[in-house]
């Protein structure tokens, strides 16, 4: 009796970690999904984003679906910033790492992308920024 209850937490366990696998997987493959036929896709801890036709979408995984945030549309991008998430209006660095956020302005609309990772998102702007300057 004493070994199956010393087990029972380790059964526990194990059936938490497969259904969060579980739903780690469902969250990828409502991903590839959504993010069929775009140009540019990315999914982090942050959120879903995708450029489709010349329009920047942002979405957050909420209750089994996304659920789109806003759009933008790059042909109407006057200027891109890479600023810090949590620390107002403070540009990031060419440092610094970790949680960040591209702010998208132009056509008097202003939008905010956040990102898990600043390499990702330094290497979204350069894209954002060819393509819109493509489509001018």
């Amino acid at each position: 009796m004493i070994h199956g209850l010393l087990w029972f937490p380790l059964l526990l366990i194990f059936v938490l970690l497969t259904a969060l696998g579980w739903l780690e997987r469902r969250r990828q493959n409502l991903f590839r999904s959504w993010a069929e036929g775009a140009e540019l896709s990315k999914l982090d801890g942050s959120g879903a984003a995708r450029l489709k036709k010349g329009i920047l979408s942002w979405s957050s995984f909420e209750a089994g679906s996304f659920k789109e945030q806003s759009t933008f549309e790059i042909t109407k991008l006057e200027l891109l910033e890479l600023m810090a998430l949590t620390s107002g209006e403070a540009p990031l660095t060419t440092e610094s790492q970790g949680r960040c956020r591209l702010r998208l302005i132009g056509n008097g609309q202003e939008m905010d992308v956040p990102f898990s990772d600043a390499e990702q998102a330094r290497d979204w702007m350069n894209q954002l920024m060819q393509r819109s300057r493509c489509d001018l």
